[in-house]
């Protein structure tokens, strides 16, 4: 299983198995420092990618919700620099990281498409049919999560994204709550996602897992059973970040032990022959002979040397 996010060149960059997305989020504290420090821990535990958002509360909100809700206007802070952008991106691609950000509007998908690899689509945008068009016209590869989507909501994005020229497109199971309870994670959606695929024969559709529960096992049923070949998951540095304390970021620790865990159970696949493998060669004249049930062969007791 092999999945592709294509570099500014074309050529792509090919991750076997699993691709690894560390979202930032709001967790940056708006210092240039501390983002760059996001993209060298992503590349120290072995991610595949980083994303960061790039938003606009005044863009975001309706002025009626801005005007009643000091928390919604103090998310001011959590606004990413667009002066970053360029650092950001070029530091990734340093760490081997493909670099991608979510836009929340129309302006902000004109601002990040000199910079990135990659567009994903938040599960809160999915609607906005003019977003979709935008992103997809850039002929980057877009990431759409479909947290809080119903199934005739995500074909209707799809259709959207193809039609203005979205040609590789991988769709996220997204639960939209944090955290999200493993009991309410539905990870058997990734089928009904997957499903999607043969309808649109002229894009490239995959599908993963855009993680809100922090949840180890979560994670391994998404690749080993159901076979996303994405994940995203979001990354605090220090427990600091603005998004920590709801319960849905992963620590650096946690995370690189998951992406090598999950890796490792993916090394060991093989190729489904049932034959001796490398490993055991050496104890195969040990079993017992069939002659007598005695260890080992017959044909190797009286060479044998302790």
């Amino acid at each position: 299983m092999e999945d592709r996010i294509a570099d500014r060149n074309g050529a792509g960059r090919i991750f076997p198995g699993v691709r690894f997305v560390a979202e930032v989020s709001s967790n940056h504290h708006a210092r240039l420092d501390r983002c760059l420090a996001f993209v060298d821990e992503a590349a120290r535990i072995g991610c595949d990618a980083v994303k960061f958002q790039l938003f606009r509360v005044d863009e975001l909100f309706a002025p009626e919700i801005l005007a009643r809700s000091p928390d919604h206007r103090a998310r001011h802070r959590w606004e990413l620099p667009e002066r970053f952008l360029p650092a950001l991106a070029e530091r990734a691609r340093a760490r081997g990281l493909a670099f991608g950000c979510t836009p929340f509007s129309l302006r902000a998908v004109e601002a990040l498409r000199p910079h990135v690899d990659f567009l994903k689509i938040a599960s809160y945008e999915l609607l906005y049919e003019p977003l979709l068009a935008a992103c997809a016209g850039t002929g980057l590869p877009v990431v759409l999560s479909t947290g809080m989507a119903t199934e005739a909501e995500v074909h209707r994005a799809v259709e959207v994204l193809e039609g203005a020229g979205c040609r590789e497109l991988t769709l996220l199971h997204c639960v939209s709550g944090y955290p999200t309870p493993p009991e309410q994670a539905n990870l058997s959606a990734l089928e009904a996602l997957r499903a999607i695929g043969p309808r649109h024969p002229g894009m490239r559709l995959s599908v993963g897992l855009s993680d809100h529960t922090t949840r180890p096992g979560v994670v391994h049923r998404a690749v080993h059973r159901f076979g996303a070949s994405l994940v995203e998951f979001h990354l605090d540095l220090d427990g600091r970040g603005e998004e920590f304390a709801a319960g849905h970021c992963w620590l650096p620790g946690p995370a690189a032990e998951l992406i090598s865990e999950v890796r490792e159970g993916l090394r060991a696949d093989g190729d489904g022959t049932k034959a001796p493998v490398p490993v055991e060669l050496p104890d195969r004249a040990w079993r017992a002979d069939p002659r007598d049930g005695l260890r080992p062969l017959r044909e190797i007791r009286e060479s044998f040397q302790p």
